[in-house]
């Protein structure tokens, strides 16, 4: 899987985050855990395939954001921790 990350200016509050995330799944209709913050101004989320960032840029900048960055990194599911 791949992880990936855009710092994204312009997000005030909740209702903003949802923006984003919605932009973004509208974009990548495969994208899963998709989350956004305004407090670290990024959105991330995980795809199977690298999606093409210059879209993924101007469909955020079209509602009025500003996506300065995206970047994309190998993602692999970590061991989950039992308790015995």
């Amino acid at each position: 899987m791949i992880r990936t990350t855009m710092k994204v200016d312009g997000m005030m509050c909740g209702m903003c985050e949802a923006h984003i995330c919605d932009v973004i799944r509208k974009t990548v209709p495969s994208a899963k855990k998709v989350k956004a913050s305004r407090m670290h101004k990024e959105a991330s989320f995980l795809s199977q395939e690298e999606p093409d960032a210059e879209a993924l840029a101007a469909a955020v900048n079209a509602t009025g954001y500003t996506c300065s960055d995206v970047k994309f990194e190998p993602y692999e599911k970590r061991a989950g921790w039992r308790k015995k």
